[in-house]
């Protein structure tokens, strides 16, 4: 008989608040992420769920609230052994121009604590590249002689490199032509699930979203308005999401005009 699966949320997050001056993006964001499931947050440009992702990684500081993980608060020290541990696929990629691709790909290992001679952290490189659907000879390449499609892999090779156990995902898909955004959100499906990782994705692209999420939690005004099954997206009866997933202009969501 196995052993019962272990109730503490892999991220907590109770009553986050974050305010910037006069203006407030997060009132109170109560959240859980369990161990290897996938969370996508959906919202509006400027909702905050940027902010939300920033607070857990320590890029912003919350003004309130606590951040838990393993269900023991992320306070400094526990932090820096977390960021030792996560992988994160930026909204626009963030390789550096001036270094190979496989010197991105492995460029924790080429620095830093976990260093390793260049031989072996570009066979590292190499291999991650290959998961992603990229040959080897991409490997001495710059970032500015490929399509954003293959850039947006190495990114996604660089954030798998050290095998973590958390992954971020900042809207993967931004600026992907239809057909490669399907191919980036197959990759990452296939990625997580292959490394029972735990990963947490903000994306306003209901099409990543169902590809991706197992859970998806919507973020409007500063508060998680919503969360359930993704396959429950379509038959909620909360207002907030039934406008958002639709594209519906009339609702509780203010929209332009």
């Amino acid at each position: 008989m196995s052993a019962p699966a272990d109730p503490t949320p892999k991220i907590a997050l109770h009553a986050v608040a974050k305010a910037f001056g006069p203006k407030v993006v997060l009132r109170g964001v109560d959240l859980e992420v369990a161990r290897g499931e996938s969370l996508v947050i959906i919202g509006g440009s400027g909702t905050g769920k940027s902010v939300t992702l920033k607070c857990i990684i320590g890029l912003v500081s919350p003004d309130g609230g606590r951040i838990e993980v393993d269900g023991a608060p992320l306070d400094r020290r526990r932090r820096e052994d977390f960021l030792r541990h996560f992988g994160m696929l930026f909204q626009g990629g963030a390789l550096f121009d001036s270094l190979t691709v496989w010197e991105n790909v492995a460029f924790r290992y080429l620095r830093g604590a976990e260093k390793l001679p260049r031989r072996k952290a570009r066979d590292l490189a190499v291999e991650k590249l290959r998961r992603v659907g990229l040959t080897a000879d991409v490997a001495d390449q710059y970032p500015a002689e490929l399509s954003g499609g293959m850039q947006k892999r190495v990114g996604l090779a660089r954030a798998i490199a050290t095998d973590p156990s958390v992954i971020f995902f900042d809207e993967p898909t931004t600026g992907l032509d239809p057909i490669m955004a399907d191919v980036i959100n197959d990759l990452i499906r296939e990625i997580v699930v292959e490394m029972g990782a735990t990963a947490m994705t903000i994306t306003h692209d209901m099409t990543s979203v169902r590809k991706i999420a197992d859970k998806v939690a919507m973020l409007h005004d500063g508060i998680i308005q919503w969360t359930g099954p993704v396959g429950e997206i379509d038959t909620t009866d909360n207002p907030y999401v039934h406008q958002f997933v639709n594209g519906l202009p009339d609702g509780p969501i203010e929209s332009l005009r």
